[in-house]
Order: C-alpha cells, then sequence, then structure tokens
C-alpha cells in the first residue's frame, strides 16, 4: 500500500480561550488596517493602479478571512457558554471593521481612481476585474456618494443592524433549547424504542417524557395520533424566540431606511442588484408564476390528505371537522404514503445507518468529481494534538485530494460535526479557512465544516437517516464539496459563499437527484442489523413479535426503492407551496411601497397572511385564533444574520 503523502498544509488547530478570542480578532483587524493605512499613504489618486491598491488591499482581506472565519465559529458548535460568547463578539469585531474599511474615503478614491482608468482595467483577468468591481460597489453600498452626514447616519444604522443580529442570532440559539413535556398517552404512536430515548420526568413532570425543540418536533408530529399532541407541539415551536419579534422588525425598517438613504427603492432593489435575479420584479414574477401553477396541485393534494384524515378519525369513532390543519401534515402524510406506495419510511432508515451511509456518500462524490477522501485517524496522536485538531470529540477530520488522473494534488480538510449537541444549528455548512493565493503564489488550502443535528447511536441501534435526511446530508456534502474543489486567487468569491445566494444553492439542489437514482441508492445503503452481531440481535429482538427474524437484505430491497422513487414528486405540491409562503414574505417585508408601510406593518400578521394565502392548511387562523398563530419567522436565521434576505428564491432556481 503506497503511503499517503503528507499534505503541504496542516489543518487549522481549535486551541483556544475565550480571552484568546477577543486578542487574536483586534489583532486580525489590527493587522488589515494597518495595511490599508499603508496603502493610503504610499499611493496617491494620480499612480493609483490594480497592483499598488487592489492587489495589496486583497492580500490583507485574504489574510483576515483566513482567521476570522474561525473565531466566529465557535459561537455554533462550543459547548463552553464562555468561547460562545467571545465568539459572538468577535463577529461583531469583524462586522464594525468590515464596516470600517468600506466607508475609508482615502481608500475608495483610489479604488475609485482604478476603476475609472479604462487602460488600467483592459488589462485585467476576469476574476481582478470582478474584484475591482465588487469591492468599488461594496463602497457605493457604504455610501461613499452620499454627503458625510448622511453616510454618517448610515454607519449608524448598520451599526444598530449588526447588534440586532448578534443578539437575534444567540436568542435562536437559546430558543433550541426548550420543549415540552407529554405523558406517554399524549404520545401514543411513537415507536417505543424512540420513546426510551426521550428524557424522563421528576417532580411535578413525574411520569412524563420530555420532547426537544432541537432534535423531536418532527417525531412527535409525524407519529403521535392524538391531534391535541400535534397542535400543542406546533403551536409551542412558532412561539419560540418571542424576544427576536421586535429585533426582527427594528432589522427590516433599519434596512429599508439604508437603502432609501443610498437611493434605492426599497432593500430588495438593493440586495438583488448583485444577485442572478438582478431585479424585484424578476422575482415577482418568478414567484406568481409558481404559485399559479403550484396552488391547483396542492389543493387537489389537499383533498387526498382530508380524505385520509377522515377516515383514520372515523376509524376510531372520532368526529371529524371537515378542517386539515398545519399539524396534521406530516402525520397523514406518512399514512398516505404507507397506503399508496406502501412505503415505511421508518424500514427506509433503517437502511440508512449514518456512519455507513456517510462512507458511501464520499465514494460517491470520489467518483463524481475525482476525489479521495483519507479520515486523519487519531489513534496515534497524543490526546492533546487530538483534541486541537477539532472542537469537540464527535467530529471526523478527512483529508481532501485530487485523485491520479486530477493530478493528485491536495485539496483542502473536510469537518463533519453531525450528531445533536446543545446550541449548535443545522443542517449547515460553515467555511473554516477560505481558498486564496498568498503574494508569493502559493495556495492557502480551504478547510470546511458540516453541521447536522442527528441523534447518536445506542448500544442497540445507530443514528439511522430517513431518506429526507439522506437527501439533506448529500445537499449539504454537496455544499462541502463546492468549497474544496474551489479554486480561486481571491478569498472572497471562494465556495459556494463566494458566488451569488441564489446561484450557490443550484450545486447541491442537482447533486440531490443523486438520491433517487436506484443503483445510487443501493451504494448509499446498508441494513444496520448488518453492521455488527450486536446490531442484528437488538433488530431481531425489535421485530420477534412480527414474525420472522431472518436478517433482512444488506441493501435497501429493490421493492423498496422502487416505492420510494414512485413517491419522489407525489403530493410535493403542498410542501412546494410552504416555501414559497416564506418567499413571498421575504419578498413582502424587503420591498415596502414607502418607508411608512414597513414602519406601520405587523410582520406577524403578514406571515401568518401570506402562508394562509400561499399554503391552503387550517391553522389557529383560520379558527379564530390570529393572535395565538405565532411568528414562525424568528427561526429563520438566514433572514438576519445570513445572505437570505430578498434571496429566499433561491430555493426554487
Amino acid at each position: 500500500m503506497v503511503r499517503e503523502p503528507e499534505p503541504p498544509e496542516a489543518p487549522p488547530l481549535f486551541t483556544t480561550s475565550p480571552k484568546s478570542i477577543l486578542e487574536d480578532a483586534e489583532r486580525v483587524v489590527d493587522t488589515s488596517r494597518n495595511a490599508l493605512n499603508h496603502i493610503a499613504e504610499s499611493v496617491d489618486v494620480a499612480s493609483a493602479t490594480f497592483n499598488n491598491v487592489l492587489l495589496p488591499l486583497a492580500h490583507a482581506e485574504n489574510a483576515l478571512m483566513s482567521q476570522a472565519y474561525i473565531l466566529g465559529f465557535y459561537q455554533y458548535v462550543s459547548t463552553d457558554e464562555g468561547l460562545r460568547e467571545a465568539s459572538s463578539k468577535a463577529e461583531k469585531i469583524f462586522d464594525d471593521y468590515d464596516r470600517e474599511w468600506k466607508m475609508r474615503e482615502d481608500i475608495y478614491v483610489l479604488v475609485d481612481a482604478v476603476k475609472t482608468n479604462t487602460i488600467e482595467t483592459s488589462a485585467l483577468d476576469p476574476e481582478s476585474e470582478h474584484f475591482l468591481n465588487r469591492v468599488h460597489h461594496n463602497f457605493i453600498k457604504n455610501g461613499m456618494k452620499l454627503p458625510r452626514t448622511e453616510r454618517e447616519h448610515l454607519r449608524q444604522i448598520q451599526t444598530r443592524i449588526t447588534e440586532l443580529a448578534a443578539e437575534f442570532g444567540d436568542n435562536s440559539s437559546r430558543g433550541n433549547e426548550g420543549g415540552l413535556w407529554f405523558t406517554p398517552e399524549e404520545l401514543q404512536g411513537i415507536p417505543e424504542d424512540r420513546l426510551a430515548e426521550l428524557q424522563k420526568g421528576f417532580g411535578e413532570n413525574e411520569g412524563k417524557l420530555f420532547t426537544s425543540f432541537l432534535k423531536d418536533v418532527s417525531l412527535v408530529l409525524r407519529f403521535a395520533g392524538s391531534s391535541e399532541t400535534r397542535k400543542k407541539m406546533r403551536v409551542a415551536y412558532d412561539h419560540r424566540c418571542r424576544e427576536n419579534v421586535p429585533l426582527f422588525r427594528e432589522v427590516v425598517v433599519l434596512r429599508d431606511e439604508a437603502a432609501r438613504l443610498l437611493g434605492y427603492p426599497n432593500h430588495a432593489a438593493l440586495e438583488l442588484e448583485e444577485k442572478v435575479a438582478k431585479t424585484p420584479e424578476t422575482v415577482n414574477a418568478l414567484l406568481s408564476d409558481l404559485l399559479a401553477k403550484l396552488r391547483p396541485l396542492g389543493l387537489k393534494e389537499l383533498e387526498k390528505y382530508k380524505a385520509v384524515k377522515q377516515k383514520d378519525l372515523e376509524s376510531r369513532g372520532e368526529i371529524w371537522d371537515g378542517r386539515y390543519y398545519l399539524w396534521d401534515q406530516p402525520y397523514y402524510n406518512k399514512k398516505l404514503l404507507a397506503a399508496e406506495y406502501s412505503l415505511d419510511h421508518e424500514a427506509v432508515a433503517e437502511c440508512f445507518p449514518l456512519k455507513s451511509t456517510v462512507k458511501s456518500m464520499l465514494e460517491i462524490f470520489e467518483q463524481l468529481f475525482g476525489l479521495v477522501f483519507r479520515e486523519i485517524s487519531s489513534d496515534a496522536i497524543p490526546l492533546d494534538v487530538k483534541k486541537a485538531r477539532v472542537w469537540h470529540e464527535d467530529v471526523q477530520l478527512f483529508r481532501a485530494w485530487d485523485d491520479e488522473t486530477g493530478g493528485a494534488g491536495f485539496l483542502g480538510y473536510l469537518y463533519l460535526d453531525l450528531y445533536t449537541r446543545s446550541f449548535k444549528p443545522g443542517p449547515s455548512t460553515f467555511p473554516l479557512v477560505p481558498g486564496y493565493l498568498r503574494p508569493g503564489g502559493t495556495r492557502n488550502y480551504p478547510s470546511v465544516a458540516l453541521l447536522c443535528n442527528f441523534p447518536k447511536p445506542t448500544p442497540k441501534i445507530p443514528s439511522l437517516l430517513p431518506h429526507g435526511d439522506v437527501v439533506t446530508l448529500f445537499h449539504e456534502l454537496g455544499h462541502g464539496i463546492h468549497d474544496l474543489v474551489s479554486k480561486t486567487v481571491f478569498a472572497r468569491f471562494h465556495g459556494p459563499q463566494g458566488t451569488a445566494v441564489d446561484f450557490g444553492e443550484a450545486p447541491s439542489q442537482m447533486l440531490e437527484n443523486w438520491c433517487w437514482v436506484p443503483s445510487q441508492l443501493k451504494l448509499l445503503s446498508r441494513h444496520y442489523s448488518s453492521l455488527s452481531p450486536e446490531y442484528l440481535t437488538a433488530w431481531q429482538g425489535k421485530v420477534a413479535s412480527k414474525g420472522s427474524t431472518t436478517p433482512p437484505e444488506i441493501h435497501i430491497p429493490d421493492t423498496m426503492i422502487d416505492n420510494l422513487t414512485k413517491a419522489e414528486n407525489v403530493h410535493r405540491a403542498l410542501s412546494q407551496l410552504n416555501e414559497l409562503a416564506i418567499c413571498f414574505f421575504d419578498m413582502a417585508i424587503h420591498q415596502p411601497e414607502t418607508h411608512e408601510v414597513i414602519e406601520k406593518m405587523d410582520i406577524s400578521a403578514t406571515f401568518n397572511r401570506l402562508h394562509r394565502e400561499c399554503f391552503p392548511l387550517d391553522g389557529l387562523g383560520t379558527l379564530g385564533e390570529e393572535e395565538k398563530c405565532g411568528h414562525p419567522y424568528t427561526r429563520y436565521r438566514n433572514f438576519i444574520k445570513g445572505d437570505y434576505h430578498a434571496g429566499y428564491y433561491g430555493y426554487f432556481l
């Protein structure tokens, strides 16, 4: 066996403290600020060129981004509250500095001089020209063409938005920590093995089981036979993070004010200028067209679901009120697929244990893109080094290479943090270190992390993935692969985050299709009973009361694949209408006709109204309890902290 060569660059280390995070953030910012000071002091407008202004600016930005990502990453993954708080503060330091340098008039006049020098720009390669254009536009978006008083007001608005976003994110993380206590009777219908995993209560909750907002919402909504139980869970979930309601409102009002200050009619027009769609009119037309096509299909689907619900209630001697509620959909969708396609999602999940499925996914990516992944074993590594390489013991670390036909070059590092943990978001992909070219021409190699919240394995059963989670994991891994294979000169263009947000989802959406190809499903699958004698014994004990304990096929059976693929696009219109409602809401709050409209808008009522108009299911609003509908939009962190404001439609492209 040929020994794997050593990578040209070691993975980043995760040895830090709250104090060092903040000190490192300040040091990185000071270094970048000094680099820009040197540009301003050594170059004048007459002598400004790409090489003496934009290139050193790019090197400074590259160096900052190579450290800023990780310093801001701990807030999402650390179990140490002090690290999370320091990381959040560090992110604010970087946000404040980002705004500071993009408002420097001494740097702007130099960039503008290069931008208007046609001889200079005509000689640039495409990426350099793109960098120049984006940096110049960054200055314009930060008010460099405004009078000083208005520019200062814009700075105050943007500073306040940064503060609100940080608080919003902290609240969102804490919001996942809640949940509801139910009696076993209220949870009837949930599989016994899943009930056994729930936390047992004591004291006032003696005899009850705790269902967590972080990991048990889907379990309750899909399996609990009691409509009242499902309703309680859905309503409570939609009422999380009440403290984010005024923050969300203030952010969208300030965004609108800032956009109008810059001469745009609204925030959507400002944001879309740099996206693929370009204008709000394009997005509005797309969404209206989708609604016109999807709603009739959704209404037909709804009639099928109503029939299934009526039959189920009548079989239990219960009265049906003719309504089909938001909290009914997951439960009766499962029943309908089982009835029409003999599709048992729990049986399907048994074929996709997390660990073996991830291994098979990486093998598929190896075949598709000519890659090689090698997990870094920690067996022979000293404990202190082992701990320094990852931020948590659950994390797996892989080296990524091109295969021999691609030159066998090193690509970067892939981190998988897949098990549920407090305060951790999921599913999501985080860049840790961007790729770029250093001043001497050597490459800075990327590192990227994939986060999920799958349940941990137990002695009797591994972590199992329903097919929907297989698709989600493949999608997120696609973002990670995009990051690793990306090769750019400038860090700001590296990976998915370097593209327009309404394009960034496209590669992963395309890759999701592999999860519906029969041959690939075979490759991805392995029944968990085949993983170990202990799992086989546990599985046999589980099915003993149902008949045969003969071990199942190792890979997913052809009949199950056939049923799964037949059901791929069946009854999907309703789920698409649910997503479409969020898109309409996104555009409604970001393109008000006047500033007064957004100032007076009841954002919770707007969300719930648009959701009802697009998604024809009953909820508290149709029961005359509008005030109890909650504020589900406060769980969409990307509307505030990410890049999806006036961009959520990208999931439909």
